[in-house]
């Protein structure tokens, strides 16, 4: 046991510090696409499928990337993962600013996706979570899910702001480059693990099948669908629909006093305020989870998501409703995360956190791909988003009633009490 590294029994730490840069500028680059859906589009003449597609198919490649980077974190190095996961991102952007065809954009935003996943929530906060007590790591998982939502606070905007002074592709060099500062974060970022990397290879495939025997880790699989679908949904179409479905801003709205003059601008900064709004509420979350029980938590988060949706689409969509929809969706956004991956490891154990909620993440990754393929899809068969919304209610609902009868009991207890 000497040479294990033991958790931090202080909240604040350096791999906590570490760790929220890298998913803060990970997440800010990651929730801006949504920005460039009408640039790219008008650009090249392609249907609004297209490059809705391109997104989806990141999304994808994001959940199939995960397990494959936490594995490749658990079994050799969490700063390995990251740096790999760095550069295929890097170099996915860089290439896609040169690409002028849909197909390429396509291959391109695959890579992407798998830069995103090594930078991402799988591998940071397994790191996070290992190196943290008992008693603080649920609110640190929190904490670092906000940093999240901190780089979508100024990612979106960021982007369409910089698109105004110059071309879409600049913009993604720029984000390039911005990725790969990342790295000077992981020198804080001291890798915690509770076994040797013999004991991982000998038990990985035995922690799995056991999980995945476990109908409580197949209720969470299908329950996280939903999470994906519309969190995917809004990031790269909202600012889209907001745009083009928004009544207009009036000239002595408070709206222009902070600079936002167009419909346009208003959906850049929607995405800005869901960021903001899930800071807290991300927090919170995780707070909440250090004393009730998560699963319930879970039902009720997918549960206000799918009532505060059938508000705003019921009424009118106007500047205020935007700006109110935003924070009620902002937090409830990536609530579900810190909760999610601390009941992974509340029940499976820290070992092969990264792993286990890898191959949960897929399932919320699927659902991205389905909800910005079909916003796009759907868009260009009716001209409106409306069938899109509704069907991500009705999976929210579902997903709220799926978590209910999951066994929140760790695994080695039960097989104890067996």
């Amino acid at each position: 046991m000497s040479r294990l590294s033991r958790p931090q029994n202080r909240l604040i730490s350096p791999v906590l510090i570490a760790g929220c840069i890298v998913i803060c500028v990970s997440f800010a680059i990651r929730a801006s696409f949504g920005v460039f859906q009408i640039p790219v589009a008008d650009e090249f003449g392609w249907a609004r499928a297209e490059f809705s597609l391109a997104i989806a198919i990141q999304n994808l490649a994001w959940g199939i990337g995960q397990p494959i980077f936490g594995a490749i974190a658990e079994k050799t190095s969490d700063r390995l993962a990251i740096i790999i996961g760095a550069f295929l991102y890097a170099g996915g952007l860089v290439l896609s600013s040169v690409a002028s065809t849909p197909w390429a954009h396509n291959m391109l935003e695959f890579v992407i996706g798998f830069g995103i996943a090594g930078t991402g929530f799988g591998v940071v906060l397994a790191v996070i979570g290992r190196a943290s007590s008992d008693e603080n790591r649920s609110l640190s998982l929190g904490i670092a899910t906000a940093a999240g939502s901190a780089g979508q606070v100024f990612g979106a905007p960021t982007a369409e702001l910089l698109l105004r002074f110059m071309a879409w592709q600049s913009v993604f060099l720029i984000f390039a480059a911005v990725i790969l500062s990342v790295l000077f974060a992981l020198p804080m970022m001291r890798s915690v693990k509770p076994a040797s990397r013999k004991e991982l290879e000998e038990s990985l495939g035995s922690i799995l099948r056991k999980a995945c025997m476990d109908p409580s880790y197949s209720l969470i699989f299908v329950g996280f669908f939903s999470c994906g679908y519309q969190l995917s949904l809004i990031t790269a179409h909202f600012p889209a629909f907001v745009t083009e479905f928004c009544s207009v801003i009036s000239p002595d709205s408070l709206l222009n006093a902070v600079g936002v003059d167009s419909t346009f601008a208003l959906g850049a900064l929607s995405i800005s305020i869901i960021g903001l709004a899930n800071i807290a509420g991300t927090i919170y979350a995780g707070w909440l989870g250090k004393s009730y029980s998560r699963k319930y938590l879970l039902a009720a988060i997918y549960a206000g998501r799918a009532l505060g949706t059938t508000i705003f689409v019921m009424f009118p969509i106007t500047p205020t409703s935007v700006i109110l929809f935003s924070v009620v969706m902002g937090a409830l956004w990536l609530a579900t995360v810190p909760l999610t991956s601390g009941l992974i490891a509340h029940i499976y154990g820290l070992r092969y956190m990264g792993t286990l909620y890898g191959i949960i993440f897929f399932s919320h990754q699927l659902g991205g791909f389905l909800g910005v393929w079909l916003g796009g899809f759907l868009y260009d068969v009716y001209g409106n988003y409306d069938l899109v919304w509704w069907l991500g209610i009705a999976i929210a609902v579902f997903s709220a009633l799926v978590h209910v009868p999951i066994n929140e009991s760790p695994l080695s207890v039960r097989r104890v009490a067996a």
